[in-house]
C-alpha cells in the first residue's frame, strides 16, 4: 500500500507546490511497522479475540553507544533555495550495532520569521514512504503553511533513510522503470501471470544488487529513531511534528517509542499500524472505490463527462471505465511521446487512481479521459501517471518507488507469497472495488520476492504518557480510509480524533477553515480540538 498527500492541486494559502510523494508503480504495497526488537512482547486481546503485539517505549535515557550521535552539531549551509538552510546528520546504520557504520541523512530548515516567542522546531513529513520531506518543505510547507505557524516555528524536514537526498535506495534505471510501470496487472492467461511475477522478481533483484547495504535498515522504526536524534541536535526537549499519510505511521511510531518526548503532534490521513499488509491493501482498494463513486457522481453532472450523462449510476460509470481499460489492454493508444510510449491499461489505470487523491484534479481527469476515449490521445492520462511515478520528461525517475518498496517490504510480511494466493484473493478484492480490485490485488504481490525478510509485524501503538496527539481522518479518503483514523485514535492513549467530512486525501490546508483553525490553534497554543470534533 502506498499513501501520500496531494499538495499540487490543494487550495493552499501560499505558492502552489509540486507533488512530493506519489503513488508507486505497484499501486499498492504494504505499509506498516515495527521491528520486533523494539517490543516487550506484550499483547492485547481485541473484541474479535485476536492477539496483537503492542509497541513498547524505549528507555528514557540515551544509551552510551548513541551519545556521539545525540551530541553532534549540524553545520548549516545555504541550500540554493532562498530562505532555506541545509545540513547533514549522521545516524547509526544499525541501532542494534551502532559501531557497524553510519548513514548520512539530509536535513533542511527555514528559520522562524516572526518576532514573537519561538515555540521551537516543527518537523514535517509528507508521506510515502519514499516522499522527499525536504522537497515538501521547500516547495510547500516552508512557504504555504499559515504565516502564524511559520512565524513561531523553525520549519524543519529530514529525508528519511533511503529516500531522496538521504543515501537513496537504488534499483532500476529509467528504461527499466518504463518497462516495469507498463506491466499488465490484470493478467488474462498464464503467460501474462508469469510476466507479472517476472517483473516483480526483477525489480526486487535489482534493489538487492544496487542497495544491499541499505535494505535491512530502512524500517519505519529506524526512521523514527533518527527523528529523535534530530530532535536532540536541534535543541528541542520535545518533538513537534506534522505528518501526512505514511507520515502518520512515522509519527505514531515515534510516539510509541518516545512517548515522553512528544510535543505538539498532528497525524493527518492516518494509518492503522495494527493491520497486516493484505488487510491494508484490501482496505485501501475499498477506499479508492469510495473515492471513485464520488468522482462518478460528480462526473455525470458535467456535460464533458465521457463516462455517462445525467442519470448514469456510479456502477454504470465504473462499467464504462472498465470497458475502456479492456480496450487499452488489447490496443494501447498513442500518447504523443517522442520515445514512442503508448497508453496501455496499466498506465491509464494509474492515471485514474492518481486523480482520486484530490477532487481538485477531477476536471483534469475528465479532460484526459475524453481525449483518450474519443480522440485516441493518451497523453493526458500518461501525464497523470508520470506525475505520480515522479518521472520527468527526460525519462528519469526519482527513487520514490524504490524507497517505497524497501520500507514497506521491511516493515511487514508480504500480502501474498505467490500468484496462487493472489488468485484466491481476487474475488475479495473485486468486491472491494469492481473497477480497481483485480489490478490492486496483483500489485500487492511485490514484496513476495523481496531479497530481505521483513523485520516488522502489525502492532498496536498506545504511547502511554504522551502529550495530546491530534489524529485527522477524512471520511472519503481514498488512500487512508477513515476507519484507520478511528482505529489509530482508539489505540493512542492521548489521541483526539478530528474528522473532515469531505473528499480527497488528508485534510489540513485543503480549504476547510474549520479543520485549519483547529490544527492551527493546537500548533500555536497547544489546545487540542474537542473530542469528536467534526468539520466539513
Amino acid at each position: 500500500m502506498y499513501t501520500r498527500p496531494s499538495p499540487r492541486s490543494r487550495r493552499t494559502r501560499g505558492p502552489r507546490p509540486r507533488t512530493t510523494a506519489r503513488f508507486t508503480a505497484t499501486l499498492l504495497t504494504a505499509t506498516a511497522l515495527l521491528v520486533s526488537a523494539c517490543s516487550s512482547g506484550a499483547s492485547t486481546t481485541t473484541a474479535g479475540g485476536t492477539v496483537e503485539a503492542a509497541l513498547a517505549a524505549l528507555p528514557h535515557s540515551t544509551p552510551s553507544a548513541l551519545a556521539s550521535y545525540y551530541d553532534q552539531r549540524l553545520r548549516w549551509r545555504d541550500c540554493g533555495v532562498p530562505g532555506f538552510q541545509c545540513a547533514t546528520m549522521k545516524a547509526p546504520l544499525d541501532y542494534a550495532d551502532p559501531d557497524a557504520g553510519t548513514i548520512r541523512l539530509a536535513v533542511a530548515r527555514k528559520k522562524a520569521t516572526g518576532k514573537g516567542r519561538p515555540i521551537g522546531s516543527l518537523l514535517v513529513n509528507p508521506g510515502g514512504p519514499g516522499g522527499s520531506a525536504i522537497g515538501y518543505l521547500q516547495d510547500y510547507a516552508g512557504l504555504g503553511y499559515p504565516a502564524e505557524v511559520r512565524a513561531r516555528y523553525d520549519m524543519v524536514a529530514m529525508d528519511p533513510r533511503g529516500v531522496a537526498r538521504s543515501e537513496p535506495v537504488e534499483c532500476l534505471d529509467g528504461r527499466q522503470m518504463d518497462t516495469y510501470t507498463e506491466t499488465d496487472l490484470t493478467p488474462d492467461d498464464q503467460r501474462e501471470r508469469n510476466a507479472v511475477v517476472t517483473a516483480q522478481q526483477k525489480f526486487a533483484e535489482s534493489c538487492g544488487t544496487h542497495s544491499a547495504r541499505l535494505l535491512r535498515h530502512v524500517s519505519t522504526v529506524e526512521a523514527a529513531r533518527d527523528m529523535d536524534i534530530l530532535r536532540a541536535v536541534l535543541g528541542d526537549r520535545r518533538l513537534n511534528y506534522v505528518g501526512a499519510s505514511y507520515g502518520t505511521l512515522l509519527g505514531a511510531t515515534y510516539a510509541g517509542l518516545f512517548p515522553g518526548r512528544v510535543g505538539r503532534m498532528v497525524l493527518d490521513g492516518a494509518m492503522d499500524p495494527s493491520l497486516d499488509s493484505r488487510t491494508l491493501n484490501q482496505d485501501q482498494t475499498a477506499g479508492f472505490e469510495t473515492a471513485f463513486a464520488a468522482f462518478a457522481k460528480d462526473c455525470v453532472r458535467h456535460t464533458d463527462c465521457p463516462l455517462g450523462g445525467k442519470g448514469t449510476t456510479p456502477a454504470q460509470v465504473g462499467d464504462h471505465l472498465r470497458a475502456f481499460f479492456r480496450q487499452l489492454d488489447a490496443h494501447p493508444i498513442p500518447a504523443g511521446e517522442p520515445e514512442g510510449r503508448k497508453l496501455g491499461e496499466a498506465l491509464a489505470t494509474n492515471g485514474v487512481i492518481a486523480s482520486m487523491y484530490d477532487e481538485g484534479s477531477w476536471g483534469r481527469l475528465r479532460e484526459a479521459l475524453t481525449s483518450a476515449m474519443k480522440e485516441h490521445d493518451g497523453s493526458g492520462l500518461l501525464s497523470l501517471s508520470d506525475l505520480y511515478y515522479e518521472r520527468d520528461a527526460s525519462g528519469h525517475y526519482s527513487n520514490l518507488m524504490m524507497a517505497n518498496a524497501a520500507v514497506n517490504c521491511l516493515d511487514l510480511p508480504p500480502a501474498f507469497n505467490g500468484p496462487e494466493q493472489v488468485e484466491k484473493a481476487l474475488p475479495a478484492f473485486g468486491k472491494a472495488s469492481p473497477v480497481f480490485g483485480p489490478g490492486l490485488a496483483w500489485a500487492s504481490l511485490n514484496c513476495a520476492y523481496w531479497p530481505v525478510r521483513a523485520t516488522g509485524e502489525p502492532r498496536r501503538i498506545a504511547a502511554r504518557g504522551a502529550a495530546p496527539i491530534v489524529v485527522v481522518g477524512t471520511v472519503r479518503d481514498p488512500a487512508t480510509p477513515y476507519r484507520w483514523a478511528r482505529s489509530l485514535a482508539g489505540q493512542l492513549s492521548s489521541a483526539r480524533l478530528l474528522t473532515y467530512d469531505g473528499d480527497g486525501h488528508t485534510a489540513y490546508g485543503r480549504g476547510s477553515s474549520c479543520i485549519d483553525a483547529a490544527i492551527d490553534a493546537y500548533l500555536l497554543r497547544g489546545t487540542p480540538p474537542a473530542a469528536g470534533k467534526r468539520c466539513s
